[in-house]
């Protein structure tokens, strides 16, 4: 037989990673592994048909998850029986962990003779530092998208941990300028990228204080060009919150269109989180800022140990990007910081120069991070082992 992988992600992200594991694996295998799951579009284009609609996993923060509860709770019994039936030869779960890691722990208690690869580590060394030693009871093998992770999940005593790359890796030439781009990237007007977020409650948290500080910074520099790349998705949801901004603003939502702004962009306003590691491997320096409800302020303040809460300074070792947050992100000192990116500074030259250095901490170049993923699932899964005994039964007798 050819391996089963059972893959469960919880969010459109996870539904990426998953479909590039999946096509990786099928690389590996000659197309001959078998595939079931849950997940979106990009899993269901490499053949997966999800339990139910990855929508129905969509939330957002610590406060979101008890309203949430109930349904996730349903769906975590349904795929967990799914997968204890199934008996597949590894399970991977991808991101998500309050959805995930409950469908882990549930298999692992009932099942527990199927491996569990979590590709994605937890952010335990951002907050609730002894979920890592928790995991090794139902997470045999940790796949990491950040160089120092691994490390991390071995300092908490945590299951081992492979660092296989970043997706973004495999994107670099679409996000990066040719001569004529950088050179538009220094031409007038200056090209401005704002990022309020990928999830409409961000948006509508960031779009008041984000439109209030391209106009301050128009006030003061004049014209600039504002672009707002944005998932299709939810191209109504900021067209909405960006509506009363004073300053012509360009949403963009085709894939071209958005990799052409991060190309040719000066500089960068945006929320935390990836969207600060995808400008840093662009090159654009940047300004990150973040606010969330107060109940998710007032728990993060109790459970975040991290020095930084933008991930670009946290791969870097170093606070390079500015980052505002909470009663600190307000318009005047978010204008203050930016307006140095807009112009040959050192502020905006020490930016570049750190980001220079992402290459080589992100292994950017090396093996493609979706092949590195497949290796270490397929060895979980005894597959490629499996798949040499099966080559070897087939081959014709020379005798």
């Amino acid at each position: 037989m050819s391996p089963h992988v059972f893959l469960v992600a919880g969010e459109e992200s996870g539904d990426r990673l998953g479909a590039a594991l999946i096509a990786a694996i099928k690389r590996r295998t000659q197309s001959r592994a078998r595939f079931s799951g849950v997940g979106g579009t990009h899993m269901a284009q490499e053949g997966v048909q999800s339990l139910f609609p990855l929508g129905d996993l969509a939330i957002m923060g610590f406060a979101a998850i008890p309203a949430s509860l109930p349904k996730i709770l349903r769906h975590i019994r349904e795929t967990a029986d799914v997968v204890i039936a199934a008996r597949p030869d590894v399970l991977v779960i991808i991101d998500s962990p309050e959805f995930t890691h409950r469908v882990a722990r549930r298999v692992r208690k009932i099942a527990p003779k199927i491996p569990i690869v979590d590709y994605v580590c937890p952010s335990v060394w951002a907050w609730r530092p002894g979920r890592a030693r928790a995991m090794r009871a139902y997470v045999d093998h940790v796949l990491a998208l950040l160089p120092f992770e691994p490390a991390a999940m071995q300092r908490l005593d945590g299951p081992l941990c492979t660092f296989v790359g970043h997706p973004l890796s495999e994107r670099v030439d679409q996000m990066r300028p040719s001569a004529e781009e950088a050179r538009r990237r220094l031409g007038d007007p200056p090209r401005l990228l704002v990022l309020p977020g990928s999830r409409s409650g961000e948006i509508r948290r960031m779009a008041g204080v984000f439109g209030d500080t391209v106009a301050l910074v128009v006030n003061r520099i004049g014209t600039i060009d504002v672009v707002v790349p944005a998932v299709p998705r939810l191209a109504d949801a900021v067209a909405a919150a960006i509506s009363s901004w004073r300053v012509p603003t360009r949403i963009v939502t085709e894939q071209g269109d958005k990799d052409t702004a991060f190309r040719t962009a000066r500089a960068a306003l945006t929320k935390s989180g990836t969207s600060t590691l995808k400008l840093a491997v662009a090159g654009v320096p940047m300004v990150a800022a973040y606010k969330v409800p107060l109940l998710e302020e007032m728990i993060g303040r109790m459970l975040i140990t991290a020095p930084s809460a933008i991930l670009t300074n946290l791969v870097l070792g170093e606070n390079v990007v500015p980052e505002f947050l909470q009663r600190d992100a307000t318009p005047e000192r978010l204008c203050g910081a930016l307006l140095p990116l807009l112009a040959d500074t050192s502020e905006r030259r020490r930016q570049v120069t750190a980001f220079a250095r992402l290459d080589s901490i992100m292994e950017i170049g090396h093996a493609v991070p979706s092949d590195r993923a497949a290796a270490v699932v397929l060895d979980c899964a005894g597959g490629l082992n499996q798949l040499k005994r099966e080559t070897v039964a087939s081959a014709p007798s020379t005798a």
